[in-house]
């Protein structure tokens, strides 16, 4: 019989051949089916089962947690993604409907339906009555819940119809945050609802209505559920503007296109916002100006883009942004206002773009914004030297012994040259007065001050000097040779006008020759352009401008000199011109004919010729002055025209014999 083998010794376990796998292979496999959380665990606990090594544990732990955060974020993911597809979804569904009631009806279904809520309703805004009312409401079973109305503030929808905010409760009753009312709370109680989450329904700057999402429990809804809602709210919106404004089925079509768009490249949207960003803040650290800004906006948004002044913008558009605080389109270019508090400072137009998104929209008013700033500080830097423009004109109006040469000195510090010819310009805002009782009504100090800093910029821009005086500014502006006081006071009054917002009348003298050489002449014409202010003021005609040859034969009682020549040119010039070029006697004439009453009858008498001749004549004279000569304020000026021309050429006469 062969002898039985010797027993083996006991020797230790097999190595179990997962101890040589990576730690994240279970979990791959996890990953890759979709496995519910607690299944990351098994592996875990299989090792440990099995005796695997504590650094074996440890490094499955470490899998295990970095699995379930990749699980998390892929969860998160597919969240969004589908939240994002159901978005669309409904945005697409809002815009084929047409009937105002289906577009309230699918909005809040499908607000219940993305939240999953047990119910969810709508409330629009009253403006007649100031408060806002039940419109639509999907899975409520109360009639007096379906039937509230809230004022502005009382409860939670009227909290959020009127800060235009969200806002969330997990428990209504126990929520001190709004106001509650008896009517309010016994509709909710009735509803039985606990949780409500509300949003405003935003059209343009104004809720139109609010959107809800309740369930009969407590719930905390989370801020991306909040988000979630919120742009449904806001396509919801514009689904309700689209029905009542059937015309614009198309555009709110085309919005909600381009705002999938967004959605699909919203990475590459963030990287250019970040950029363009990031342009702007080194311009502003390193310095740069209007133009840098201008320069970097144009090259991100590949279009043109200018700074303009306030009384070169398109004046309309320029208005719509600074009321709106957004950038608007103005035919195929984008104006937005360039703005500090009240005041425009200007304008940056984008032109040749009419298709603007969103994104770009935004990046062409925070460029506007930077603009501001950069204008601000470069105001404040040049506060200290409008002060010394301010106290050298000072000085010109009430020192007129002042050193010629000491003057030009200062000027020349400022950039002004006080040998040129300049006018003086007497401006005021035409707002109401305000009265200390001590004295005549006199302007706010912040007008004031709004007043001198237009003034002062305006002064600046063309080497003039402006100084606050009055109640109003003087300014004390270079002329052109041809120039002319009345335009220049016109246009000062727009600008002025414009950038305040406030009709300004400015009023303006006859040209100073070089107010160096005489300092008096200075003060004498900045009474006269106060005179022509006053007398607009006067006339009616307030936010205007004007200079005493505006006025007529009144602008010799207005003027420092009396102009009788130019008068007389100015009333009679064309009459006189074609009287010393054909030989007639057309100015003979005139003044028989006003002589004899206006009767050309008793004219041809006068002169001794046909009625026809005097006809003619007469017919000659209204060609050159105008169809109105003959109406009263005309004829006026006109004889009292030829008395001055008939005592000129008298004196004439006697000074040659």
């Amino acid at each position: 019989m062969p002898h039985d083998q010797p027993a083996s010794a006991p020797g230790p376990a097999p190595a179990d051949a997962s101890d040589h796998d990576p730690a994240e292979a279970p979990f791959l496999g996890l990953l890759a089916t979709g496995a519910a959380a607690e299944e990351y665990e098994r592996p875990v606990l299989r090792a440990r089962a099995g005796g695997a090594a504590a650094a074996r544990l440890a490094a499955l732990e470490r899998a295990k947690l970095l699995a379930l955060r990749v699980r998390t974020e892929l969860e998160d993911r597919r969240r969004r993604e589908a939240e994002l597809s159901a978005l669309y979804a409904t945005a697409h569904d809002l815009a084929g409907l047409r009937d105002l009631d289906a577009v309230l009806r699918a909005i809040v279904r499908r607000a219940r339906s993305l939240l999953g809520t047990e119910v969810a309703y709508l409330t629009l805004n009253d403006p007649a009555a100031g408060d806002t009312y039940m419109r639509v409401t999907d899975g409520s079973v109360s009639a007096r819940f379906q039937q509230l109305r809230l004022a502005m503030g009382e409860g939670l929808g009227g909290l959020v119809a009127q800060t235009a905010r969200p806002y969330v409760t997990d428990s209504y009753f126990h929520d001190e945050r709004f106001r509650h009312t008896r009517t309010i709370d016994s509709g909710v109680r009735d509803e039985g609802l606990v949780a409500i989450l509300g949003v405003p329904l935003l059209l343009g700057s104004g809720v139109i209505g609010v959107l809800f999402a309740a369930d009969r429990r407590e719930r905390v809804f989370e801020p991306a559920q909040v988000a979630l809602l919120a742009a449904h709210a806001a396509h919801a919106a514009v689904a309700i503007d689209t029905a009542n404004l059937l015309a614009e089925t198309r555009k709110t079509l085309t919005e909600l296109e381009a705002a999938n768009e967004i959605i699909r490249d919203r990475s590459s949207v963030i990287e250019r916002a970040s950029d363009v960003h990031d342009r702007l803040t080194e311009l502003v650290l390193r310095g740069g100006g209007v133009q840098d800004v201008a320069d970097a906006v144009a090259e991100v948004l590949d279009g043109d883009v200018e700074f303009t002044e306030p009384g070169r913008a398109p004046a309309a558009a320029l208005d719509r942004s600074r009321a709106d605080g957004h950038a608007v389109r103005d035919g195929a270019d984008w104006v937005a206002a360039v703005r500090a508090g009240g005041e425009v400072l200007g304008a940056l137009v984008l032109r040749g773009h009419p298709a603007l998104d969103p994104v770009d929209q935004r990046t062409l008013e925070r460029a506007a914004m930077v603009t501001s700033l950069l204008l601000l500080a470069r105001r404040t830097a040049g506060e200290a030297e409008q002060r010394v423009r301010g106290e050298l004109l000072d000085d010109l109006l009430d020192a007129a012994a002042r050193d010629p040469r000491l003057l030009r000195e200062r000027a020349a510090r400022v950039g002004a040259d006080l040998d040129a010819p300049h006018v003086v310009l007497a401006a005021r805002m035409s707002g109401a007065p305000i009265s200390d009782g001590d004295g005549p009504p006199r302007p706010d100090g912040t007008d004031r001050r709004r007043l001198w800093s237009a003034a002062s910029h305006l002064a600046a821009t063309r080497h003039g000097l402006a100084a606050v005086r009055d109640g109003g500014a003087v300014l004390l502006l270079p002329l052109e040779p041809d120039g002319d006081p009345a335009h220049t006071a016109r246009e000062i009054a727009a600008r002025l006008g414009t950038a305040l917002h406030v009709p300004v009348t400015v009023g303006a003298s006859a040209p100073v020759p070089a107010p160096a050489a005489r300092p008096a002449a200075v003060a004498d014409a900045y009474a006269e352009a106060r005179r022509c202010r006053e007398a607009l003021c006067a006339l009616g005609r307030a936010g205007q401008g004007a200079a005493a040859a505006d006025f007529g034969f009144l602008g010799l009682l207005l003027a420092d000199t009396r102009d009788v020549d130019g008068f007389v040119h100015r009333t009679l010039g064309t009459v006189a011109d074609y009287d010393a070029r054909r030989g007639t006697e057309l100015l003979r004439t005139l003044g028989a004919y006003f002589a004899c009453g206006m009767s050309p009858a008793r004219t041809k008498d006068e002169l001794h010729v046909h009625v026809n001749t005097v006809a003619q004549r007469l017919e000659r004279v209204g060609r050159l002055l105008g169809p109105d000569w003959q109406t009263p304020a005309r004829a006026l000026e006109i004889q009292l025209a030829l008395r001055l021309h008939q005592l000129s050429a008298a004196v004439t006469r006697e000074t040659e014999e």
